[in-house]
């Protein structure tokens, strides 16, 4: 996103959390669009014949943000952040309702080249979620990286501006998760 982009969104976030209507009224088409970017690329690379679209899961996503108070989003970054947090949980309540209906045909994911745990793998939504929660009893940092990266599609850069620590930090605990996340998601297959 550009620079400029980034910084109105930060201002209305602001104007909105000192209660000003129009703030959000003016942040809503600028936050919509890129949700809609961010649920796309995640679900294209979707394997099944899910019912789930990208429009439903941005519109699912928007209704649960704009229902969060205005003072929890500090800025355009924190917003995104905690869009990849409400993100995942749709996409993880998703999948357990379709496991509960279809035992046995778990919701799978491919997770693009750029985001590769392993490459041109097929990913079990659940398995990823369960690897997620003890990678950040271990190391509550990496785990929110890998939300950035793989549920928002933030860049280094981006989650680098959101966690406050260094870009090369980033890359060296993204490189750390997606090993760990590897083994991790290795050993579920083979159960």
């Amino acid at each position: 996103m550009l620079r400029s982009a980034s910084q109105s969104v930060s201002e209305l976030l602001a104007m909105w959390k000192n209660g000003d209507q129009e703030g959000l009224r003016a942040l809503t088409p600028l936050v919509y669009d890129e949700l809609r970017r961010v649920a796309h690329r995640r679900l294209r690379a979707e394997q099944t014949n899910s019912n789930l679209q990208s429009t439903a899961l941005v519109h699912e996503a928007y209704l649960r943000l704009m229902d969060q108070s205005p003072k929890q989003f500090q800025n355009r970054a924190h917003f995104f952040a905690i869009a990849s947090l409400v993100m995942r949980q749709i996409l993880v309540d998703c999948a357990r309702r379709r496991r509960a209906l279809k035992r046995g045909f778990p919701y799978k994911l491919n997770i693009d080249d750029e985001m590769a745990v392993a490459k041109s793998r097929d990913l079990d939504l659940l398995a990823l979620d369960d690897a997620l929660l003890r990678l950040g009893q271990l190391d509550p940092r990496q785990s929110r990286i890998v939300e950035l990266r793989f549920f928002c599609g933030l860049s280094i850069d981006e989650v680098s501006e959101v966690l406050g620590v260094s870009s090369a930090t980033i890359r060296r605990d993204w490189a750390t998760a997606r090993a760990w996340l590897y083994r991790e998601l290795n050993k579920a297959a083979r159960k």
